[in-house]
């Protein structure tokens, strides 16, 4: 198999994104950029520093300030805000709440471009996230869209988070749906040569499996 430096995955949340991303890069022994642990960390430190996630200006002035980076860690990434390890506090309530909206202002997207870019740069990497085979890395060796019922997306994350509520999930994941793919920059969406997959029905080998037969075909 000739090297494939990028591999991009796109899809909405409880798709079965991160941790497919992740299987898949250590299958083929590359690095797992995980985007959305890129904003959600801008998020916390918006948050942190009292700021309305609605404010575009100062949000971005923030996230072009503050030092982001992503490391390999037990459970697939640590996340380093200014040094400190907040993996575990950019999955709370709070952050999560509040991403949709941070994640969704043009100057934040546009300054979170580069430091993926750079990250991709040192080694073959699976990157997963909203946009990442559309903007972030249009010209990415292959792409995959991945997909699934709201209400079985929703079990997921359900089960993920140990909430009970999977109805309530189910609203917030519409609503993210919506939202995302509502946006003006960067919307949702699969890219035109994107390989689509409903993972509904899959189970996360199946999944890999598949991708891996996708990469090296």
């Amino acid at each position: 198999m000739r090297l494939r430096f990028i591999i991009a995955i796109d899809g909405p949340a409880g798709a079965g994104k991160s941790t497919v991303a992740r299987r898949l890069a250590a299958r083929l022994g590359y690095r797992f950029l995980d985007t959305g642990a890129l904003y959600r960390t801008v998020t916390l430190a918006a948050l942190r520093a009292g700021l309305d996630p609605d404010d575009e200006e100062r949000v971005a002035a923030l996230a072009e300030s503050v030092s982001v980076v992503l490391e390999p860690g037990d459970d697939g990434v640590r996340a380093l805000l200014d040094g400190e390890d907040v993996s575990s506090e950019i999955r709370g309530s709070a952050v999560t709440t509040a991403v949709s909206t941070v994640a969704a202002l043009p100057r934040v997207r546009a300054a979170m471009i580069p430091l993926q870019r750079a990250i991709a740069a040192e080694r073959g990497v699976v990157a997963e996230g909203r946009d990442i085979g559309t903007v972030v890395f249009p010209d990415a060796d292959v792409k995959f869209y991945l997909d699934a019922d709201p209400a079985v997306r929703a079990g997921r994350r359900a089960a993920e988070r140990g909430d009970a509520d999977v109805q309530q999930v189910e609203a917030e994941i519409v609503a993210r749906d919506r939202q995302d793919s509502g946006r003006a920059v960067a919307p949702l969406r699969a890219a035109e040569d994107a390989v689509r997959l409903d993972t509904t029905d899959l189970s996360i080998d199946d999944v890999v499996e598949r991708l891996v037969a996708a990469v090296e075909g």
